[in-house]
């Protein structure tokens, strides 16, 4: 087993960029464990200081059976016993990210397999988060044409922006993944585009799975025969998922954008669209009022990030302890 092969895995992305579809086929591999999209995680750690010094005993359970049985973390999509987790993060490491890992330690032995992961598209706004208190792992990023992405967002019952704020988010997310791939070495960083993921799926996720370690498997391609057990059907939005990957979604912008949509979108992602290769439309200059909204926006968001970076530092300074997991290594099997 190599280093790479014991590493947690996140994938991140723009919403809409076939994350959940990339996390399917990684739970399907035998190795890789990867739940359905839990909310715990973020939360724990912007609230890491109210649960106090995880030195004590006390102050673990309670953050233990927050986890467990808070009504917004999602601990129920993962089928595990509760009590035993509980259990197990007051007998670990005293470490939020410990405690953390606990839980999809679990979830990766009861499948008997050795590695977890874990995604939220929302992760890319979160990587020093993430690295602090997994510093072991690996981040995988997926890229979708920002036009595909923003068009298709718009249609999602639960995004509450407009097309500004789609499209500026596409270009957060590839901003992120361009800072993470300069920043990171080739070991760490992975970014691959989701039209190759589903005009050759397999070519895409041998050249994963050389990243992580760990050798492909077949079933990672089949995992949609499988999706109905971790995708309810009540999520429309993501029923695509229990099909057998195709390339039916490639450039459906076209015909969900109107002309001052695309007008829009287009020119002001230009430079990113064709960074990752995406081919141009050369359509015309957007009004200057719909440019002015953009950057506007956009700059409303740089302080706000700012502001959030400053928040950040002081609340890590007075954190009662580390946060990094020291949970490290393969899951053993269940029974050891």
């Amino acid at each position: 087993m190599t280093r790479e092969s014991c590493r947690p895995i996140i994938v991140l992305g723009c919403p809409r960029s076939g994350t959940t579809l990339l996390q399917q086929m990684l739970h399907s591999h035998p190795a890789i464990a990867f739940p359905s999209e839990t909310r715990f995680v973020h939360v724990a750690y912007e609230n890491r200081h109210d649960f106090g010094d995880l030195e004590q005993e006390a102050n673990r359970r309670a953050l233990a059976e927050w986890i467990t049985t808070g009504a917004d973390t999602k601990f129920t999509v993962l089928d595990l016993d509760a009590a035993a987790v509980v259990e197990e993060i007051v007998h670990g490491p005293p470490t939020l990210g410990s405690a953390l890992a606990a839980v999809f330690r679990a979830y990766a032995r009861q499948h008997g397999k050795p590695r977890w992961g874990d995604k939220r598209p929302s992760y890319f706004r979160r990587v020093p988060m993430l690295q602090r208190m997994f510093p072991d792992a690996q981040f995988v990023h997926l890229v979708r044409d920002g036009r595909d992405a923003v068009s298709s967002l718009m249609r999602m019952p639960w995004f509450k922006g407009d097309l500004y704020a789609a499209a500026l988010t596409w270009r957060e997310a590839v901003d992120t993944g361009r800072r993470l791939g300069e920043r990171l070495g080739p070991d760490t960083f992975y970014e691959f585009r989701y039209e190759d993921l589903v005009a050759e799926p397999e070519d895409a996720l041998r050249g994963l799975c050389a990243f992580l370690g760990e050798e492909y498997d077949p079933a990672m391609t089949k995992a949609y025969q499988h999706a109905r057990q971790t995708v309810p059907s009540s999520r429309k939005w993501h029923l695509r998922t229990h099909e057998a990957p195709n390339t039916r979604q490639v450039g459906a912008w076209r015909d969900r954008m109107g002309d001052w949509e695309a007008d829009l979108v287009e020119h002001v992602l230009a430079d990113r669209l064709r960074h990752h290769g995406y081919e141009l439309t050369g359509v015309r200059r957007p009004a200057a009022a719909h440019l002015a909204r953009f950057h506007r926006l956009a700059t409303h968001r740089w302080r706000s990030r700012h502001a959030q970076t400053v928040r950040d530092r002081v609340a890590e300074a007075r954190e009662p302890n580390p946060v990094a997991s020291r949970l490290t290594g393969p899951v053993p099997p269940p029974g050891r």
